[in-house]
């Protein structure tokens, strides 16, 4: 691989990991729980539909599913491919059907930048 394609896929991959830290901070604070809840290993309903909202948020990037882990990974919770993709479609049922959901989306998007 040439140097400028290497440091390129780089650059994009630090921009994704960015993008991903925003909606972190973002989705903590409007579920009102810490970093810490979001990645704690607990089936919380309040928590699991934070860390659905973040993959679904993070899927609309588009960030890709296996980065997607190996930034929930990094901050210390492991999940499969799977509940990934069972998270982003509970969450398009949720924004289909109930208008704040869209709004929240809507809002936390515009709000994330580069």
């Amino acid at each position: 691989m040439n140097i400028y394609l290497y440091l390129c896929f780089l650059k994009s991959n630090q921009m994704k990991e960015d993008v991903f830290n925003q909606y972190v901070e973002r989705v903590t604070y409007l579920f009102n729980i810490t970093k810490e809840d979001l990645f704690a290993k607990t089936k919380k309903r309040n928590l699991v539909d934070a860390r659905q909202l973040l993959y679904y948020l993070c899927s609309k990037r588009p960030i890709q599913i296996t980065y997607i882990q190996k930034y929930m990974k990094d901050n210390g919770y492991d999940v499969c491919h799977s509940v990934i993709i069972h998270g982003i479609n509970v969450m398009n049922k949720k924004v289909d059907v109930d208008k704040d959901y869209k709004t929240i989306v809507n809002d936390i998007e515009r709000a994330v930048h580069i």
